[in-house]
């Protein structure tokens, strides 16, 4: 497992979206806009977590992301394996030229040290994150959800009664007149 700005990133967001749990779908402009992170950015990291099943998409006004799962249910170890897919940290390493027997050597330790950490990120939810986040003093500015339907018609005005309301009410005005 790889951790990176990317997997930072996408923890963030999904820290986000469970604080935001219970309102409506967070956007991902807001996402953006409140974390200072590109929007392409966002839509990539979020089609990899739907595709993991980690977040619901709501399209149309009003629309956005909320979670798929309950916080509890969502382990750091999840999103960082969602959004990590495929990729290995021992392909992004040069190949150093060493012996065998020096690879051998330390082999059994990163692979220890790889298995603690995974043990560990799976022990952390998304919920205790959020509740850590909450004790730390952070409020929820909830969003104003967008209105959807059939709205009462504006109310307009009446017309005045002494304005005329075509040509030829006007010239019949000026008629009587004279």
């Amino acid at each position: 497992m790889r951790l990176s700005t990317r997997g930072r990133f996408a923890i963030t967001a999904m820290i986000d979206l469970a604080l935001r749990q219970s309102a409506t779908p967070v956007p991902l402009a807001d996402l953006a806009q409140r974390h200072r992170i590109s929007m392409s950015y966002l839509e990539q990291m979020f089609a990899k977590l739907r595709q993991h099943g980690l977040v619901e998409s709501t399209r149309g006004p009003g629309g956005g992301y909320t979670l798929a799962r309950a916080a509890e249910a969502i382990s750091v170890a999840d999103i960082i394996g969602a959004i990590e897919e495929g990729a290995d940290p021992r392909s992004d390493t040069p190949h150093r030229e060493t012996s065998a027997s020096a690879q051998a050597m330390t082999q059994d330790l990163w692979e220890a040290l790889q298995t603690t950490v995974v043990a560990y990120l799976q022990t952390v939810t998304l919920q205790s994150l959020a509740r850590e986040q909450k004790a730390k003093g952070f409020q929820v500015q909830e969003r104003k959800p967008v209105q959807k339907g059939v709205f009462a018609k504006p109310r307009q005005e009446k017309p005045r009664p002494n304005t005329p309301n075509s040509v030829f009410a006007l010239a019949n005005a000026w008629g009587s007149r004279s």
